[in-house]
Formats: structure tokens, C-alpha cells, sequence
């Protein structure tokens, strides 16, 4: 299912950096306030929609914060808070996630982050970012330990709500092919990533210059050739 407030999977540890206090100059005591206020304020938000028992923001209290943005568990901007975030459970947004991402998009209030959404997916849409975040959805929607494969159902929801905008009808096309066939039951990481490149790399619908002999996954081998035929 595509990444909305319901699966969890495994988390993972993050490396951790220490910075020696000797390299770097000590803040003042006015930025200490400023910076104790923004993150007394960040951290009451995350309060709200935490789960009071396990201490973190649960599928209910996403939908919740879903609710409060005005927006749909299934928009795409909620996707790239969560990449904003470093989320690493699909569904789950720890107090450490969630003070990255408000410190990064220098936001303490509901408020804040409604105005913030647009300019986050100007950003994220950045071609620089945008390929981070195509491979970030998929591993997001990994939610089992050892995980490496997704569902052709996840795919299509998926690829709908990533890539649709930007590449509607490529992305028609290869749903309507993942449906109607019967040799892929899941899709790996290197599929996702190929599907994109083709997206961004080949003409179309016409399909003048791809080439079969170059290192395309397989499966978008096959894909040609079902749409070259479709096309004839």
C-alpha cells in the first residue's frame, strides 16, 4: 500500500556525530533563548499527536496531523515530510525526526508548516533532491525486516502519486502494463530507480532512442517491447 499512516517496519540505527564544543563558537545567550523557545514550541506540537505510551507519532496521530494541515494521509507533501524527517517507519515519526524537520524548515507551529508545505515540495521537486526522494518513497513503503520488494499494487499507487504529475503518461502506460501481465509479482529497488531513468531519458510516447543492448532492467526491456507493439 502506498506510504500512508498504517504499516510499520523495522527501525534502523543512525550513525551519531560528535562535535567538540572546543571547535565551535558558544551561543549567546539571547540565540539560547530563541533556540529553547522554538524547540519548547516544536516539541508541545509533537505532544499533540503523540501516542502518550510509546512516545512517538503513531498512524492515528499522523491522520490527526493529516486533519490539521488540511490535507489527505495520501498527499504527497505528507511523503516528503516524512523524507524531510528521515523517517525510517513507515506510519511513525519519532520526537528526534520530528525536530530535524522543524528545525530545518525553521517551523513550530501548525501554521508554520501549512505555509511551509509548498516551498518543501518546490524543494523536494529540485532535480537535485528529486532522485534522493523517488528511492526514498520506495524503501519508506518497506515495512517488514530484510524487506527488499514491493507489490505491484504499492508500485502503481506509488509511481501515481510520485510521478504522476511529472510523468503522467509514461506512468499510465507502465501501470496499465504491470496490471496486465503475469511475470512480475514484485518490484525491486533497481526496477524503481530504471523506471525513472527511462522517464527522464527516453522520448516519448515515441521511444526513438532507447535501447535494448544498454543495462535497462528487464522488466522495462519487456515494457518496450508490449508498447511498441500497443503503438504499431
Amino acid at each position: 500500500m502506498p506510504p500512508s499512516a498504517s504499516k510499520p517496519s523495522k527501525k534502523r540505527s543512525k550513525p551519531v556525530s560528535v562535535t567538540s564544543s572546543a571547535t565551535n563558537p558558544v551561543p549567546s545567550a539571547s540565540s539560547k533563548k530563541k533556540s529553547s523557545k522554538e524547540m519548547d514550541g516544536t516539541d508541545q506540537l509533537f505532544n499533540k499527536y503523540a501516542n502518550t505510551s510509546s512516545g512517538v507519532i503513531d498512524p492515528e496521530g499522523i491522520e490527526k496531523l493529516c486533519s490539521s494541515l488540511e490535507v489527505p494521509h495520501t498527499d504527497i507533501r505528507i511523503l516528503m515530510l516524512a523524507w524531510r524527517m528521515k523517517a525510517e517507519r513507515q506510519g511513525y515519526f519519532t520526537k528526534a525526526e520530528w525536530r530535524i524537520a522543524f528545525k530545518e524548515l525553521k517551523v513550530d507551529t501548525i501554521t508554520k508548516l501549512k505555509k511551509a508545505l509548498p516551498e518543501l515540495e518546490q524543494e523536494v521537486r529540485n532535480p537535485s533532491n528529486f532522485a534522493n526522494f523517488y528511492a526514498y518513497a520506495f524503501q519508506y513503503c518497506l515495512t517488514e525486516e530484510k524487506q527488499k520488494f514491493l507489490d505491484i499494487e504499492t508500485i502503481c499507487q506509488l509511481l501515481d502519486m510520485v510521478l504522476g504529475s511529472t510523468f503522467r503518461a509514461q506512468v499510465d502506460y507502465f501501470v496499465d502494463y504491470l496490471k496486465i501481465q503475469n511475470d512480475y509479482k514484485v518490484i525491486n529497488m533497481d526496477q524503481w530507480k530504471g523506471f525513472y531513468r527511462f522517464c527522464n531519458e527516453i522520448s516519448f510516447p515515441d521511444m526513438t532512442n532507447y535501447n535494448p543492448e544498454l543495462a535497462w532492467p528487464l522488466i522495462l526491456d519487456e515494457f518496450f517491447e508490449w508498447l511498441h507493439e500497443k503503438q504499431a
